[in-house]
């Protein structure tokens, strides 16, 4: 439930509280009335608590395409830690929850494959980072497609992505010819064939405006880290890197 559908509903409870409480006193309602209000009274006070909780530490997270399958199925309802980002910077591995560089009416969910002066490449289903093959038992299968970081571009079967639908910084951005620029992330699905990804979209952001694309100008940054499968319950676990 969004920070906004809250507040709507601890809204309603305010003005239904205000409703009953402005009433004129009748004998016969009093015992009903007292118990209304007791009742609206505590869904205010859990609903300012709820929104507390979403808006600031956590928030449940909805999967709604099979982009990081096996690791999560659609359906699935993900535990989101929103504070842990304001504190560190993404790691390897997480499985990171983030507005995208693309027009989008929810936020991705896709698992940290590239950091800040990391250099990438993907050939014959394999991934490397920095020159080194990943392991990656998490994957349903290999990527399709080659991918390389070079000449301040992102270069996917052999063309660069274009900066008007991707997000690639200028090469004023830019560090290194070969290496991810600061504050940009490589992000791929674990369903690597069937996701919505860097290798499409270009780089996600820890912060700032996004440099380039569609969203070019529009805030950047991580909305926080999946830590628990919470639902369905016969999965219940701990998402670790």
């Amino acid at each position: 439930m969004s920070p906004l559908v809250l507040l709507g509903l601890v809204a309603v409870f305010a003005v239904a509280r205000l409703a009953i409480s402005a009433r004129p006193v009748l004998v016969r309602g009093d015992i009903a009335r007292q118990t209304a209000r007791e009742y609206l009274d505590a869904f205010i006070v859990a609903g300012i608590v709820a929104l507390g909780i979403v808006t600031f530490l956590g928030r449940p997270y909805f999967i709604p395409s099979a982009s990081m399958e096996p690791t999560l199925q659609i359906h699935d309802v993900l535990l989101v830690d929103k504070l842990e980002y304001r504190f560190r910077k993404p790691d390897d591995g997480d499985i990171v929850v983030f507005p995208p560089p693309i027009p989008s009416p929810d936020d991705f969910i896709k698992r940290v494959i590239g950091r800040p002066g990391d250099s990438i490449s993907v050939a014959d289903g394999v991934v490397r980072r920095n020159g080194v093959a990943l392991d990656e038992p998490y994957i349903a299968e290999k990527p399709n497609y080659t991918l390389e970081i070079k000449n301040y571009q992102i270069v996917v079967d052999g063309a660069p992505l274009d900066p008007l639908l991707a997000n690639v910084p200028p090469k004023s951005a830019w560090t290194a010819p070969d290496k991810i620029p600061p504050h940009c992330y490589l992000m791929m699905g674990d369903n690597r064939d069937d996701s919505e990804d860097s290798h499409i979209w270009g780089f996600a952001q820890d912060s700032g405006t996004f440099y380039a694309g569609e969203r070019k100008g529009q805030r950047a940054g991580f909305t926080g880290r999946a830590v628990l499968l919470v639902w369905p319950f016969t999965r219940l676990r701990l998402l670790h890197r």
